[in-house]
C-alpha cells in the first residue's frame, strides 16, 4: 500500500485518529518522499503550514525499514517526535521499529562532573541548591536528560557544571564510563532503526567536532531534514570555531575542582588559574562596550586590546605549563592541560591571515555581553563543506519547511548548501487564507528608518487592536524598537501587554494563551517555531521587513564577497533572506482549519518598491486591504460566525 492511501479515506489513520482528515498535499507529498527514499535522492520540499509534514515523512520512514537520521530545527520539536508523533504513526501502522532520541552533550547529566561539582568556585548558593537536587535526581533517571527536571530553568548556572562538552569528557578513561548517560545513549542510537537528532548534533557531527554519534551517519541509508530552512546558519556556526569567555573560566574552575581532587598539594594550579580567570575579566574590559557585534578587523590593532591579549595568551602559557607537569596525575587534569593548549593555538591563530589556515574563507568577528565575549571565525560560504559531506553519504535526503522557496524558487536555499541534483516540489497549505485571513497595509507610515517610524506605527495598530479585542503578537525587526512601543502603549490600550524578556519563553507563551486578550511583543525568537493555535491570536502586526542589519560583520563579509564576485549582493541575499525571514512571522497567524486573524504589516517599501511584489508572491494568497474599515468587517464578520456556530450547536442539542 502505497504512503498515500495509508494516509487516505480508507487508510488506518482514518480509522485510528479521532478528528484525523485525509489531505491531498500531505498524501502526494509522502508519496514524493517515499520515491526518494526508494531511489536514494534528493528531495527539496516546501510544505505549507498545516499540511501536516510530520505525518508525511513518518509514514515512508517507517515503511521503508531503512535506517533512518530526522533532524529537526530545535530540542522541543525532538521531544515531540520521539514521545508524541512516532509512537501514533508506530502503532497505527503496526510497526515496531526501534526508535532511539539521541541530543548533544549539554543535554545529559555527567556523573563525573556532578562528583566534583561541589569544588568548583564561584558558586552562588542557589548552585549549590541545585546541584543537591540534582544528586536526589540522578537516583530515579534512566535517561540522564536534564529536559526530565522541570523544577531547574533550562538557563540555569548549574548546567554547564554538571554537563559535559568533547573539550572536557575524559572518554573511556573516565571512572563513571560504565554508567554513562550519554555513551548509554550513543548504544541505542547504534542499534536502532531510527534516530530522532537536530541540525546542531548533525551538524557538528559533519564538522568533526565529536558530539556521539559519529558511527551513526555511515549507517544510514536515509536523512530526514525538517525545519531544513535553518540548516544553512547552524552550519555557518558548526563550520567555524569560537573562542569564548565562557571556554576559559570553564577551564579555569575545572583545573581548580580537579587540582582539589587529584593534586591538592600543587597549589601552583590554584594560582595560575585564579591569574587566568582575572586575565580574561580584563580582556572582555578592553573589548569595549557591551552587546557590540563587530569584525575583528575593526579592532585588532588597538594598543590596550593588544597587551590584553599578550597578556591572556601568557596566562593561558602558565596555567598550561603547570597542568602539564601534573597531568600525569588522573585524566582530569591531563584534559585540562589539552584545552589549555587547544584554546592558546587557536587565541595566537586567530584573525591572523598569515597563520590562520584558508584565512580568506573565514569571517573574523567578536561579539561582547555584559560580563563576557565571543570570538568568531565563520565560514564564508558552507556551501562547499555541506556538499562534500553531503555527498559522502549514499542515502536519501529530504529537506522539508514551509519556507524554502523565495516566490517560486528553490534557488537560494539550493545554493546555500551546495545542493545539486535535486527534485523540488511546493505543497501548499490546506489552509483557506481568503475566507480565513486579512493581510492590512497601512498607507501614509514614514520610511522604515524615519526616527518616528515606531510610534506612528503603534498609533497605526492601536485601532487594529481594539477591533481584534487584544489577541495579537507584534513582531518586530529590532530590540529598541520592541521597547519603544511597548512604553507607548501601556498607556494606550486596555489588553495585557507581554513583553519578551520579561519571562522565559515558554512561560511567556503559556501566559498568552491563559489571558486570551493579550498583546505580545517580541523579536526574532517569536517569529518561528511558536504554534498558537485558537483564537488567543487572531492578529499579528509586523513592524518592517526583516532584512538583516548591513552592518552585522558576518552579513558584510558575504555581501562584500558577492559584490566582488560581480554578482548582486542584495538581490542575491538579502532580499531572500528577508523574504524567508517575513514567511516565518506570517507563519504565526494561521495555525488550523478553524483559526482566523488579521495581518498587518507597517513597512511601506512592500508596494512602494518594486522588490514588494517578490515578498507578496511568497506569502500565502491572502485578500489585501489598505483600509482600515476593512479590517472591522472582518473581524465583525468573524464574530457572527462564531455566534452562528453557537446557534446551530445550542440548535443540535436542543
Amino acid at each position: 500500500m502505497q504512503s498515500s492511501e495509508l494516509l487516505g479515506k480508507e487508510g488506518p489513520f482514518s480509522e485510528a485518529l479521532e478528528g484525523f482528515k485525509p489531505r491531498q498535499g500531505q498524501q502526494a507529498l509522502s508519496d514524493a518522499i517515499a520515491d526518494v527514499i526508494e531511489q536514494s535522492g534528493v528531495l527539496v520540499a516546501e510544505a505549507g503550514t498545516g499540511i501536516g509534514k510530520t505525518f508525511a515523512y513518518l509514514v515512508p520512514v517507517l515503511m521503508s525499514g531503512k535506517k533512518t537520521l530526522i533532524s529537526t530545527g530545535t530540542r522541543h520539536l525532538q521531544d515531540q517526535l520521539f514521545h508524541s508523533d512516532i509512537p501514533v504513526v508506530m502503532r497505527t501502522l503496526g510497526i515496531a521499529s526501534k526508535v532511539s532520541l539521541l541530543k548533544g552533550r549539554a543535554n545529559y547529566l555527567c556523573l563525573h562532573r556532578l562528583n566534583i561539582s561541589t569544588d568548583q568556585m564561584f558558586l552562588t548558593s542557589e548552585t549549590r541548591d541545585h546541584i543537591q537536587t540534582i544528586r536526589a535526581w540522578r537516583k530515579s533517571t534512566v535517561s540522564g536528560d536534564i529536559s526530565e527536571m522541570s523544577e531547574i530553568t533550562e538557563d540555569a548556572r548549574v548546567w554547564p557544571i554538571v554537563t559535559s562538552t568533547v573539550e572536557n569528557c575524559l572518554g573511556s578513561e573516565c571512572p563513571d564510563w560504565d554508567d554513562c548517560f550519554i555513551v548509554k545513549a550513543r548504544r541505542d542510537a547504534q542499534e536502532a532503526d531510527v534516530v530522532v537528532i537536530n541540525h546542531h548534533l548533525l551538524l557538528a557531527d559533519m564538522s568533526i567536532k565529536e558530539e556521539g554519534f559519529g558511527e551513526l551517519l555511515p549507517s544510514s541509508e536515509a536523512f530526514i531534514i525538517d525545519e531544513a530552512h535553518q540548516l544553512p546558519e547552524v552550519a555557518s556556526r558548526f563550520f567555524g570555531k569560537t573562542i569564548s569567555s565562557r571556554q576559559l573560566n570553564n577551564l579555569v574552575n575545572d583545573a581548580i575542582a580537579e587540582h582539589i581532587k587529584d593534586a591538592p598539594e600543587m597549589i601552583d594550579i590554584r594560582e595560575t588559574a585564579d591569574l587566568l580567570h582575572t586575565a580574561v575579566k580584563d580582556f572582555r574590559l578592553a573589548l569595549g562596550n557591551n552587546n557590540s557585534r563587530e569584525a575583528w578587523f575593526n579592532i585588532m590593532n588597538k594598543p590596550a586590546l593588544k597587551k590584553m591579549r599578550e597578556s591572556l595568551q601568557e596566562k593561558i602559557t602558565d596555567l598550561a605549563d603547570v597542568l602539564e607537569i601534573a597531568a600525569e596525575r588522573s585524566k582530569g587534569l591531563e584534559q585540562c592541560y589539552q584545552r589549555a593548549m587547544l584554546i592558546l593555538n587557536n587565541l595566537k591563530t586567530y584573525g591572523q591571515p598569515e597563520t590562520s589556515e584558508d584565512a580568506q574563507a573565514y569571517i573574523f568577528w567578536y561579539e561582547t555581553f555584559s560580563k563576557g565575549f565571543v570570538l568568531h571565525m565563520t565560514p564564508l560560504d558552507v556551501a562547499d563543506l555541506f556538499r562534500s559531506h553531503q555527498q559522502s553519504h549514499s542515502a536519501a535526503w529530504v529537506f522539508t519547511s514551509a519556507t524554502l522557496q523565495v516566490g517560486s524558487d528553490f534557488n537560494h536555499f539550493a545554493n546555500n548548501l551546495g545542493l545539486e541534483n535535486y527534485q523540488q516540489g511546493n505543497w501548499q497549505s490546506p489552509f483557506d487564507y481568503q475566507q480565513q485571513s486579512l493581510m492590512y497595509l497601512p498607507k501614509n507610515l514614514p520610511e522604515p528608518s524615519s526616527y518616528s517610524f515606531t510610534s506612528q506605527l503603534i498609533e497605526t495598530a492601536i485601532p487594529v487592536l481594539k477591533a481584534s479585542g487584544g489577541r495579537a503578537f507584534l513582531l518586530f525587526t529590532s530590540y529598541r524598537a520592541l521597547n519603544e512601543a511597548a512604553q507607548l502603549l501601556q498607556s494606550k490600550i486596555k489588553y495585557p501587554i507581554l513583553v519578551q524578556g520579561s519571562l522565559p519563553k515558554h512561560q511567556l507563551l503559556e501566559k498568552f494563551k491563559f489571558l486570551g486578550n493579550a498583546v505580545l511583543l517580541g523579536t526574532s525568537s517569536f517569529w518561528e517555531g511558536v504554534d498558537v493555535r485558537g483564537e488567543a491570536l487572531s492578529c499579528v502586526i509586523i513592524d518592517k521587513l526583516p532584512f538583516a542589519s548591513p552592518g552585522d560583520p558576518v552579513m558584510q563579509a558575504r555581501l562584500d564577497a558577492i559584490k566582488q564576485s560581480g554578482g548582486q549582493a542584495f538581490m542575491e541575499y538579502q532580499l531572500p533572506q528577508a523574504v524567508i525571514a517575513l514567511k516565518q512571522g506570517v507563519g504565526r497567524l494561521i495555525r488550523s482549519t478553524s483559526d482566523y486573524g488579521v495581518l498587518m504589516i507597517g513597512d511601506p517599501r512592500l508596494t512602494a518598491k518594486s522588490y514588494g511584489r517578490l515578498f507578496i508572491k511568497s506569502l500565502p494568497d491572502m485578500p489585501v486591504t489598505h483600509q482600515f474599515d476593512d479590517v472591522q468587517k472582518f473581524y465583525q464578520a468573524q464574530d457572527k460566525k462564531s455566534v452562528s456556530s453557537l446557534d446551530n450547536l445550542v440548535e443540535d442539542l436542543s
